[in-house]
């Protein structure tokens, strides 16, 4: 049997080249991080807000927006409810390397800052320091009534009975409670869990769905509710 080894975290990589975005990946994949890619500023903050990522690293010239923004919005959010993890460690990569430049990386809320060309073994160095030094759980319990998700541990209660998740329920619970109580539609389920590009005619999604609402609550049902037509809602139990 070929010996399997556990992650040792997740990285967002945000960058609109795709040469430079697939070096990164796969220098990071080699040792043993998760990547998530993203080629745009939206992307990015899709990432963080779903994926559950432990680090940032992002180029400040995106296409869409300036990476700078996307790292003023991640570090706006906080609560209990956040959309973003607020203290999620980010390192800032550009070609402008002035001290101006680096000091308004830092000032947007960048941990780190690095002037390409970037150098893998010193981002590695970095990124280590950084996932070193941070302690204590990213964001506090989502609580809706009965029901607690810890976006940290992975950990779902309802009451005093702990809820074991496959991780793509844990992913689609997870944004169901981002804003409960609004329904979001397939496409967008379809599209921030599973990654589908456009949509798709699978029963993935109400598979999923249906196995979430048996577990969150076996006799009634609750919490997980299909809106016909449109998509699936979460509501207290």
């Amino acid at each position: 049997m070929l010996p399997t080894f556990e992650r040792l975290a997740t990285i967002v990589v945000c960058d609109d080249d795709a040469a430079t975005t697939e070096v990164l990946c796969g220098n990071l994949d080699a040792d043993r991080f998760e990547t998530l890619a993203a080629g745009t500023a939206d992307d990015a903050l899709r990432l963080c807000r779903y994926g559950a990522p432990d680090l940032l690293l992002i180029d400040i010239g995106l296409p869409d927006a300036s990476g700078l923004d996307v790292i003023r919005e991640i570090r706006a959010g906080g609560g209990p409810a956040a959309a973003f993890d607020s203290a999620l460690p980010i390192i800032a990569f550009s070609g402008r390397g002035g001290d101006g430049d680096r000091v308004r990386g830092l000032r947007a809320g960048a941990d780190d800052y690095v002037v390409k060309p970037i150098f893998y073994d010193e981002l590695h160095e970095r990124i280590g320091k950084l996932l070193d030094r941070r302690s204590g759980p990213r964001l506090g319990p989502l609580r809706i009534g009965l029901l607690c998700i810890d976006p940290a541990t992975r950990e779902v209660r309802v009451g005093d009975r702990d809820v074991e998740l496959a991780n793509k329920e844990f992913e689609l619970l997870r944004m169901l409670a981002s804003e409960p109580q609004r329904v979001f539609t397939k496409a967008e389920l379809l599209r921030d869990v599973w990654g589908y590009e456009t949509p798709a005619r699978t029963r993935t999604l109400d598979s999923h769905a249906s196995r979430l609402r048996r577990k969150l609550d076996p006799d009634r049902g609750t919490y997980v509710v299909n809106c016909w037509g449109v998509g699936y809602r979460l509501i207290g139990g």
